[in-house]
């Protein structure tokens, strides 16, 4: 492959997680919004349910009828499923239960994981700019979050749960590129969300939303599949040490997302923070091992 035909791939793979991290950060709000009224479970099988349908008429189109992947595909999708699953379900616990800053930083300790298992599982070779951009993303996502780790333990040990799967489902999606259509990856881990959390949806209590709160867990389920098929499909581009460190732009969506939606005002730490996150996403993009290299 040429050095033209590689930019142009890792910068897509860029967009992809930009365009992830924006999408995740819509439906953060859509929960925070919801949350109060609609347990944790129900909100997941929402969220996946309308993925599902989301997925269903393009797979039709690009792969006829194979909606949930080949008997040969079915061992490495279920398995990036389940991890994604549980870093879902420890997502939510760590957001549902803890303080909010405490749990966001520790689950940013991902794309420092993803980096990790892309150069033992993936053999990707980790360019000398992406260690120290990773420190100036997380330092700049903890001068934002500002945490004070006074949460109980149990939701911080859930958030740094939530970090480790995220992180395996993450290079899992990177591994599948060539072996699994983006789609049936999506498909496949909405399903098995679904089928997971239905149970636990009927027998601990079906809340039925009101028309507001109907439209908001549409909107989650929306998001969540349009940031689902972005971040699936940015691995496809790019290495998955190099846009890992891009999930970081999430915590500034949030912060105008917050303003815009929730009220919630900038701070210097924040507007600081930010800046920091901003400066190690391009000097990421600058010196990525696959624009350097010749």
């Amino acid at each position: 492959m040429s050095k033209d035909v590689k930019d142009y791939s890792v910068g897509k793979g860029v967009i992809l997680m930009l365009l992830s991290s924006f999408f995740f950060a819509s439906m953060q709000i859509a929960i925070r919004k919801t949350s109060a009224e609609i347990p944790l479970m129900e909100q997941i099988f929402f969220r996946n349910i309308i993925v599902i349908l989301m997925c269903i008429p393009v797979i039709r189109i690009n792969s006829g009828k194979i909606y949930l992947g080949t008997k040969k595909q079915q061992p490495l999708l279920f398995l990036r499923s389940i991890f994604g699953l549980l870093g879902l379900v420890a997502m939510f616990y760590a957001s549902g239960h803890g303080i909010q800053a405490d749990v966001t930083i520790l689950m940013k300790l991902s794309p420092f994981l993803i980096t990790i298992w892309a150069a033992i599982f993936l053999k990707e070779k980790i360019a000398k700019i992406q260690v120290p951009a990773l420190i100036l993303a997380f330092a700049g996502a903890f001068i934002v979050a500002n945490p004070v780790f006074q949460t109980d333990m149990k939701p911080l040990i859930m958030a740094i749960i939530c970090a480790v799967f995220s992180s395996f489902a993450y290079t899992l999606l990177a591994y599948s590129k060539d072996k699994a259509d983006g789609m049936v990856v999506v498909m496949h881990f909405s399903v098995v969300c679904v089928v997971a959390t239905l149970p636990f949806m009927i027998f601990t209590g079906f809340v039925l939303p009101d028309f507001s709160t109907l439209i908001m867990l549409i909107v989650i389920g929306i998001f969540g599949g349009l940031g689902q098929i972005a971040l699936t499909y940015s691995y496809r581009y790019a290495p998955a040490g190099e846009v890992s460190v891009y999930n970081y732009s999430g915590i500034i969506f949030s912060m105008f997302l917050g303003y815009g939606f929730l009220g919630e005002d900038f701070t210097g730490r924040a507007l600081i923070g930010g800046a920091l996150v901003i400066a190690a996403s391009i000097l990421t993009y600058l010196f990525s091992e696959s624009r350097v290299k010749k």
